[in-house]
């Protein structure tokens, strides 16, 4: 049998490994020998018997194409199977697809079913048709900081292939997302890339790197997964490729017509056709494409990218399901800290905004293999430490971030799919009480976030920033309980121990200690 899921790979590197706790020696990162206190792989391997992991909640609008595909660890063949699906909704048994359309607007609830040889794995989930999308925030994979101007149809059919192929979908990864390069290069004379940029009914013209972007999409649906696309409000993109400036409304229906389910909606030029820089300047370009989506007959997520302009948090709400709150996180330059850092303290500082259907989005993950940024060339293994993607992870768990990878699909790791695929730290994310976690406690040397979780208990990440080991410490009055609390290690999937009052760990150099805390008398 086939090996489908990327943490049965973390296994055979296990059964080779002297102890998990030693460095990640085959993972293409720095070389973590000048540090005494870096991990290597945390996270367990996925067993044989089922798991179902991902969202436990999911929206759609009524009469719109619905698909989800159940996310699962557990040794293939696997079948599924769902109870108390609404009407218009069927499953495929065998790839445990779902999909359809229903009419009726509500709340179900249903039971979703994952059997193999092994044994069987149920768990509810609540499918709400109505008009928020995104009731979680949206998982997947960027083409970005990895292809760039490179990006082509060739590509995206790899990535979804690699997404289904490393297991990650079976965490819940769904998204496969281009971003810019895709369409015609104004005044470019390369044959590939040049040409017109519509046609005579100025219907916009993907690039010859994309031949017929229906038959991609529908590619990315067959295997369950989601299709994303990207473009500008301006007359061009920011590498300077065709812009929807004056064609909102017929490239919205374009995207849907293709079968896309996320849009990218990228500032760029739009400055030099705004009026000015009040929030109503904007809020213009996103309310116009806003209003082109929601009357479509499909369902597409629409991402704000405009670097936090105007305190896009106040309002990003009203005309967008998630907004970016900062500038490029691959072009952040590193001070004492690795630039995610800084993106994240100041994403994390507008946790009171975020909801279901409305995410703060800090930028994508980066780590693996990845670009840079400034010089757009082929990637490179990451320059981040063990400790430093753990806390980035955690990071962006906690702050109910869109998880979004940017690296390269083809040349995933062991220790990158660890930190990618630990469904304890998903599950946090995926929360469907749709928290963002707040700040308990910010030093220059620590860092102390809190998330609240829909079944009572309290997700806790205590970050080190200092540039030494050290011991942090949280108090039940810092987060509002009391008793005495059972707390689980995140990371490695495992319980700690029961504690009264607080709890200190020790936490490596740039390194976090990931908890999640509930009262002892609901164990």
């Amino acid at each position: 049998m086939k090996f489908r899921t990327c943490l049965l790979v973390i296994l055979t590197l296990l059964l080779t490994a002297p102890g998990i706790l030693g460095p990640a020696s085959t993972s293409p990162r720095a070389d973590p020998a000048s540090s005494t206190d870096e991990p290597g792989i945390l996270t367990p391997p996925a067993g044989d018997h089922p798991r179902i992991n991902g969202p436990r909640i999911y929206g759609a609008r009524p009469g719109k194409p619905f698909l989800f595909r159940i996310p699962a660890t557990g040794q293939r063949p696997m079948t599924f199977a769902a109870s108390g699906l609404p009407q218009g909704l069927s499953l495929d048994p065998q790839t445990g697809i779902i999909s359809g359309q229903v009419a009726t607007p509500g709340t179900y609830s249903s039971t979703l079913t994952a059997e193999n040889s092994f044994g069987k794995a149920s768990r509810e989930f609540r499918i709400v048709i109505g008009q928020t999308l995104a009731l979680t925030p949206p998982m997947g994979w960027n083409s970005w900081y990895i292809h760039y101007h490179r990006v082509s149809d060739t590509v995206m059919r790899q990535a979804a292939e690699q997404m289904i192929a490393t297991g990650m979908a079976d965490y819940g990864y769904s998204y496969v997302n281009i971003d810019d390069c895709w369409m015609v290069k104004v005044n470019s004379d390369d044959p590939e890339i040049g040409g017109l940029t519509r046609d005579a009914d100025g219907r916009l013209l993907s690039n010859k790197r994309f031949p017929d972007m229906k038959a991609m999409t529908d590619f990315i649906h067959a295997k369950g997964l989601k299709a994303g696309i990207y473009i500008s409000p301006g007359p061009e993109t920011c590498a300077g490729y065709a812009g929807s400036y004056s064609h909102e409304a017929q490239d919205a229906r374009t995207f849907a017509d293709w079968g896309f389910d996320f849009l990218k909606y990228d500032w760029c030029s739009y400055s030099t056709k705004a009026a000015g820089k009040t929030v109503d300047d904007y809020k213009k370009p996103y309310t116009q494409m806003w209003n082109e989506l929601q009357k479509l007959d499909r369902d597409i997520v629409l991402n704000l990218c405009q670097y936090g302009m105007g305190d896009v948090w106040k309002w990003g709400a009203e005309v967008g399901h998630c907004w970016r709150t900062t500038g490029d996180l691959g072009l952040e330059r590193a001070t004492s800290l690795p630039g995610f850092y800084s993106i994240g303290f100041s994403n994390a500082t507008h946790w009171n905004h975020a909801r279901p259907g409305a995410w703060n989005d800090p930028d994508y993950i980066l780590i693996g293999w990845v670009g840079d940024a400034h010089k757009q060339g082929e990637g490179t293994a990451t320059s981040l430490t063990p400790n430093e993607q753990y806390s980035y992870m955690s990071m962006w768990s906690l702050m109910a971030s869109p998880l979004i990878f940017s690296g390269d699909m083809a040349r995933l790791d062991p220790f990158t799919l660890n930190v990618l695929c630990n469904h304890e730290v998903i599950e946090v994310n995926q929360d469907p009480l749709g928290r963002q976690a707040r700040i308990t406690r910010q030093t220059p040397d620590q860092l102390v976030l809190t998330k609240e979780l829909e079944d009572g208990s309290v997700a806790v990440g205590l970050f080190n920033l200092s540039d030494k080991p050290a011991q942090l410490t949280v108090s039940w009055a810092d987060i509002g309980i009391s008793g005495s609390q059972s707390v689980r290690d995140l990371w490695r999937q495992k319980e700690i121990g029961r504690f009264e009052r607080t709890f200190t760990a020790t936490c490596g150099r740039h390194g976090v200690v990931f908890v999640r805390l509930a009262s002892y008398s609901e164990r």
